[in-house]
C-alpha cells in the first residue's frame, strides 16, 4: 500500500536556531526575509539546509516590524509597503539563485496574513508589490479568505494552507494568541487536527464546529522551544498512520 503522501511546511529563520533539527521533516519552509526576522546569514543557511534536504524554499514577507515580530498591523504609506515586501523577497531570491535554487513560492507572515485574510485594499495591495514574482512563485494563501479571491481574480498560481497547531475560530480566521488556547501543542492532538482536514476536509473550530475546509499544504510554527519535539513526534504518528511527507 503506498503511502499518502502530505505536504508540511514551516516558519524559519526566525531566530530560534531549529532549522537544522526540523527541515528533515517538512516539504516546505518559509524563510524570514528580514522584515519580522532574519537576515543575509540566516537566509542563506536556511537557504543551504532546504537544499540539502530537497525542500521547497519560500519567502516569509512581514510588516517591517521586528521589534514586534511582525505581529501588530501596521499603517504604512503605499510605496513603504510595496517597497518593503518587494525588498524582503528580493534578499532572498538573489541567496537563493547564489545558489542555483529559486523562490517556489511567497507566504506572508503574522499580522500581515491575517489582514490578508480580511481585508481587501490590502490584499490588493500585496498583490501588486508581488507582482514581479507572479509567474515563478505561489502564493500560499488560508481557505475562504479575501486574499485568495483576489489572488484569483488577478491569475496568481495560489496554495491553500492550513496550520496544524492552531486553533480556528468558526469564521476561519485563527484564536487570537493572547486566548491561551490558540496554539496546540499536544502531539496526538495536533495529528488528529491535521488529518481530519487532509482527510476528511474539516476542520473542528474552538467552539466544537465542524467546518468544511481546503488545504494543500499544512503549516507548523517553530517558535517556540517544544517545537522540535511537536514535529518529530507528529512525524512519528503520520508515518504509524501510513502518511508520507512530501519532497521535491
Amino acid at each position: 500500500m503506498h503511502p499518502k503522501i502530505i505536504d508540511i511546511n514551516a516558519d524559519l529563520g526566525e531566530g530560534y536556531g531549529c532549522e537544522s533539527e526540523i527541515m528533515p521533516f517538512l516539504s516546505a519552509c518559509n524563510i524570514a526575509c528580514g522584515g519580522h526576522a532574519g537576515d543575509e546569514n540566516s537566509m542563506r543557511e536556511a537557504v543551504f539546509l532546504a537544499n540539502q534536504h530537497q525542500v521547497k524554499i519560500g519567502a516569509h514577507p512581514s510588516y517591517p516590524d521586528k521589534p514586534n515580530f511582525g505581529r501588530k498591523s501596521m499603517d504604512l504609506s503605499e510605496k513603504d509597503f510595496i517597497d518593503s515586501i518587494r525588498n524582503q523577497i528580493d534578499c532572498l531570491l538573489k541567496i537563493a539563485l547564489q545558489s542555483d535554487s529559486t523562490i517556489h513560492h511567497i507566504k506572508p507572515h503574522g499580522a500581515l496574513y491575517n489582514d490578508l485574510a480580511k481585508h481587501t485594499p490590502i490584499a490588493i495591495r500585496f498583490l501588486v508589490a508581488i507582482q514581479p514574482f507572479k509567474n515563478q512563485c505561489v502564493l500560499f494563501v488560508p481557505d475562504r479568505s479575501e486574499i485568495e479571491k483576489m489572488a484569483l481574480s488577478l491569475g496568481f498560481s495560489i496554495c491553500y494552507e492550513a496550520f496544524a497547531d492552531r486553533n480556528y475560530n468558526d469564521d476561519y480566521t485563527l484564536v487570537a494568541r493572547q486566548n491561551p488556547d490558540a496554539v496546540l501543542r499536544d502531539s496526538i492532538q495536533i495529528s488528529i487536527h491535521l488529518m481530519r482536514m487532509f482527510e476528511h476536509e474539516k476542520v473542528k473550530t474552538i467552539s466544537q464546529k465542524e467546518l468544511p475546509i481546503r488545504a494543500e499544504t499544512f503549516c507548523f510554527h517553530s517558535d517556540s522551544s517544544e517545537s522540535i519535539r511537536i514535529i518529530k513526534e507528529v512525524n512519528q504518528i503520520l508515518n504509524e498512520h501510513g502518511y508520507a511527507i512530501g519532497k521535491l
